[in-house]
């Protein structure tokens, strides 16, 4: 294996007084954000958990949420950065009963932990102080070896099915004028980068499905559960317009996962916990979008991706302005407001 060589710099003082810098900032608190909701919701799902591998897993996910928690609190109590309030004990009822089956939380381990590393991989790159840059490489690298986890046991227990497989090419070939053909004249089969999009952007639309099912079964104001409705319906019509085209193609795709959600209307989590998450999920995949049409050469693929992320950018807004509305929507550390400080 090839080593890295190290560079020697010219000096290599330490600066002890280095401020957090705006990056620094934001993914520090998006990263608290996130954890604060997934200790609520880990410690929820270990009070229903059959399998002991599942338990497990869950168990070791909670750790690390516990971990990233108190080592961000640590930095913002150096740096005098008040903690955010994020989500506590008053966001989850753990005597609530049953919401999900076993297997439900294997597949929302992988669909968070997605949302994790993609945080995780934006920051790496623009942050600079040596604590926050350990701590970020931490935060992916330990993610990861939980992926490894769930991915083993998904396969293992026949939780689901790997990517299609498709033949290998039998030599170097160049594109032609109707690569990007979609909807007139021969339209050419999906070459991998999109089979692979297809796929992930399926695997994650399902459990955001089931998710905001079960959300939508208990939440408590009615607004947000037309909301919820609304939302449950983008996600169906996203997962079936990507699974036809895969289907098209005679590959095979994910099952859906409603099953593995119980009868239950008891809610185990606070409506403000619910709509944040759902929020920010619904972000999440607004990303994912950007990243499936920069790899996509097709028409057709184009447009289902175009309409998905205008719905999605849609059903983020509406949420954002309910939890604006009902005093939910923590403020993120932001810029000075120079305007304001002139005028005073």
């Amino acid at each position: 294996m090839t080593t890295i060589k190290p560079i020697k710099l010219s000096s290599n003082k330490t600066n002890t007084t280095e401020k957090l810098t705006s990056a620094e900032m934001g993914k520090l608190w998006a990263t608290y954000m996130g954890n604060s909701m997934a200790k609520c919701i880990l410690s929820y799902y270990l009070q229903h958990v059959e399998d002991k591998d599942i338990r497990t897993l869950l168990e070791n996910a909670l750790q690390l949420t516990e971990e990233f928690l108190k080592t961000i609190k640590d930095i913002f109590t150096k740096e005098n950065f008040p903690i955010p309030q994020g989500f506590t004990e008053e966001d989850v009822n753990l005597g609530a009963p049953r919401l999900f089956q076993d297997e439900f939380y294997v597949h929302y381990l992988k669909y968070v932990s997605k949302a994790g590393m993609s945080i995780y991989n934006v920051a790496i790159p623009v942050v600079y102080r040596k604590d926050v840059k350990e701590f970020f490489r931490y935060c992916m690298d330990s993610t990861m070896d939980l992926m490894d986890q769930i991915n083993e046991i998904l396969m293992n227990k026949g939780l689901i099915i790997k990517p299609p497989l498709i033949p290998v090419p039998e030599k170097v070939e160049f594109v032609h004028e109707n690569f990007l053909n979609g909807y007139f004249g021969h339209v050419r089969p999906l070459h991998a980068m999109e089979i692979t999009h297809l796929y992930d952007n399926i695997e994650n639309n399902m459990a955001s499905k089931a998710l905001i099912m079960a959300f939508t079964q208990v939440v408590k104001d009615e607004k947000i559960r037309k909301l919820f409705e609304r939302g449950k319906k983008i996600t169906t019509t996203n997962i079936e317009q990507y699974m036809q085209k895969l289907h098209d193609e005679n590959l095979p795709t994910p099952s859906f996962l409603d099953h593995l959600v119980t009868t239950s209307t008891f809610s185990p989590f606070s409506d403000k916990l619910m709509l944040f998450h759902k929020m920010d999920m619904f972000s999440i995949k607004i990303r994912s979008f950007g990243n499936s049409a920069a790899v996509n050469g097709r028409h057709d693929l184009a447009l289902v991706y175009m309409n998905a992320l205008m719905k999605n950018s849609a059903f983020v807004q509406d949420a954002a302005k309910i939890m604006i509305e009902k005093g939910w929507f923590e403020q993120a550390p932001r810029a000075a407001d120079r305007e304001k400080l002139g005028s005073d």
